[in-house]
């Protein structure tokens, strides 16, 4: 490493080296761009004025692709580390204030948002009537990710489908889904009479799977059947499904509207079900964090007349 006499920095700098991780994090410049909706060029200005301010330098970029230095590694790790200070001063002088301020990270599971039991938009609108300050950010992920990100702070939020429950996480539960098997109308089961659908027949049929390790009750209808691929998002496993080409368990709510045009149909519904439950999640944590806490205040006011019960 390069001897370093730095200076005192400034917003400049630290504008600076957020860019620098988020090329990192995007595996270059291209993909940098769209992330941080800048020119490469920028970017490109960006890193070679943050070179020269630490005279060092930091990654390597050409035909031979994106790489960091030696030098640039230690640069990105110490990044993570300063940045994630400055979050958590942040976070203490907002907590600190009459109103609470700062961002508030939330993401939700495929459908969630716009699904009725959830009542997000309520929540929303009560949050934000209450909290004016507070810049909401709001994304859809993947179940593991968002256990995994709450769990390490990197999400405050996290409103999932759920089968089991973490150290370290409180769950509040929304809802109940009871999921069932589904063929599309271009599937050889969707005209066979239910007599005549043995458990062999069904479990001979290729099927399309979330992907998740499944929890006990699941795993004991998904055992013996023959699964040929697998899907997180309800989207593409319908899409699947309706292809003819697979069956799928799927939320009978989120089955409902195709059920009703005819283009997906329920089968063996007596032998072929389970239960999988939706929940909110956030961290166990002796950090104060006026925002999250009044955003599950909203939560359990806006589902104060539920009377879900978690399925396991």
């Amino acid at each position: 490493m390069s001897n370093v006499f730095l200076g005192q920095m400034g917003d400049y700098e630290i504008k600076q080296l957020k860019v620098f991780k988020t090329i990192v994090e995007c595996g270059g410049f291209a993909a940098a761009e769209t992330r941080l909706n800048i020119s490469r060029s920028t970017i490109s200005n960006h890193i070679a004025n943050l070179e020269s301010r630490l005279n060092l330098t930091l990654c390597k970029r050409g035909r031979g692709g994106f790489s960091l230095t030696q030098d640039g590694v230690v640069i990105y790790e110490k990044t993570n580390n300063l940045l994630d200070l400055l979050n958590e001063f942040r976070n203490t002088i907002n907590n600190l204030a009459v109103s609470p301020s700062g961002q508030l990270r939330v993401s939700l599971s495929d459908t969630f948002s716009l699904d009725a039991r959830c009542r997000f938009p309520e929540i929303i609108k009560g949050f934000c009537q209450d909290a004016p300050d507070v810049e909401l950010v709001v994304n859809v992920e993947h179940m593991i990710d968002m256990e995994r990100k709450v769990l390490n702070d990197l999400l405050d939020i996290a409103f999932i489908p759920y089968h089991r429950k973490l150290e370290g996480l409180d769950y509040f539960h929304l809802f109940t889904d009871e999921s069932y098997l589904y063929c599309g109308r271009d599937h050889p089961l969707y005209r066979l009479p239910e007599e005549e659908m043995t458990l062999d027949l069904i479990n001979s049929a290729r099927l399309i799977h979330s992907g998740l390790k499944p929890h006990d009750d699941a795993y004991q209808q998904l055992f013996d059947m023959h699964i040929t691929g697998s899907s997180y998002h309800y989207e593409s496993r319908i899409a699947m499904a309706l292809s003819g080409q697979y069956i799928c368990f799927l939320p009978e709510e989120i089955a409902h509207p195709y059920v009703q045009a005819g283009d997906l149909k329920p089968i063996v519904m007596h032998n072929k079900h389970y239960s999988l439950g939706a929940a909110v999640i956030s961290k166990r944590s002796a950090q104060p964090n006026r925002a999250k806490e009044l955003f599950l205040k909203t939560i359990k006011s806006v589902h104060i007349d539920s009377v879900a019960m978690a399925p396991y």
